[in-house]
């Protein structure tokens, strides 16, 4: 079974991705960063088939005018801080989304059959994640206008997907043989450890205040691959900086494992506090 939701998120989340005019100092430095992230979130998911023989998984599709609807809720947490030329980071996030009335489509040698509408009395997909990414780096570059570092260190996503459907009656074959019985219920979770590389900072435009905060990572380990990327642009100010940023958070374990294609892309804008 393939099931197409529309699901949301209002994600809060902070990269530390170096500050304007980062001095080389002796003592730490901190930063927090309250973050709104809007992104479009969309994943292939694959379940182990159900009794009656069907196969596949729910795919997620999700639009920022959905989130408010179908988002449960969400925690979120980054911090950051540096002395000298090493730095530490960390960021959590929770998100819980729940879909009502989905379309069902079943898989039938690899072909999509959507289900009827009138068939779908009703339809649930519930969706959990938890993610947390702990990183070390140190400074390659640190002048009064731009800042480089490479960086190691952990990511950890933990995930539950669950659908119920009840139909007014089974999906069957020409021949009689039932695809997806009427009601049912499919549930599985991925715990997934990879270790990650990367490289953030930034480069200041001009000598005015805005500047352009970059950062980049991809790792391995429980997925074949994970990768995320971010570039903006920042604006600093006296308590700290105003940021607007693009972001892509991408987790793949591949045809085998729950999580075929795991994306969340797109805009945020927040506010970086630095003491």
């Amino acid at each position: 079974m393939r099931m197409k939701i529309i699901a949301a998120a209002i994600v809060l989340a902070g990269y530390a991705a170096g500050a304007s005019g980062q001095e080389d100092s002796d003592r730490w430095q901190f930063q927090i960063t309250p973050y709104i992230w809007l992104p479009t979130i969309s994943a292939d998911l694959n379940y182990d088939p159900p009794p009656s023989g069907g196969g596949g998984g729910p795919g997620i599709d999700v639009g920022p005018t959905d989130w408010l609807d179908l988002i449960n809720g969400a925690a979120l947490l980054n911090a950051g801080a540096s002395k000298g030329r090493f730095s530490v980071f960390g960021d959590l996030v929770f998100l819980s989304m729940e879909s009502d009335g989905d379309r069902v489509v079943s898989v039938l040698d690899n072909a999509n059959i959507p289900v009827d509408a009138d068939l779908n009395l009703s339809t649930e997909t519930d969706f959990d994640g938890l993610s947390w990414t702990l990183a070390a780096g140190y400074s390659l570059r640190q002048t009064e206008t731009s800042n480089i570092d490479l960086f190691g260190g952990v990511r950890y996503l933990d995930l539950e997907a669950t659908v119920d459907w009840n139909l007014s009656a089974d999906i069957t074959t020409p021949g009689g043989g039932v695809v997806l019985p009427a009601q049912g219920s499919i549930k599985d979770d991925a715990e997934l450890w990879d270790g990650i590389v990367g490289v953030r900072g930034h480069f200041a435009i001009g000598e005015g205040k805005w500047s352009v905060p970059f950062y980049l990572d991809a790792g391995t380990g429980d997925s074949d691959l994970t990768w995320q990327a971010m570039a903006g642009l920042t604006y600093t100010y006296g308590w700290g900086d105003l940021m607007f940023v693009y972001r892509h958070l991408a987790f793949d374990q591949g045809s085998d494992g729950l999580l075929e294609n795991l994306g969340f892309t797109g805009p945020g804008v927040g506010a970086r506090f630095r003491f």
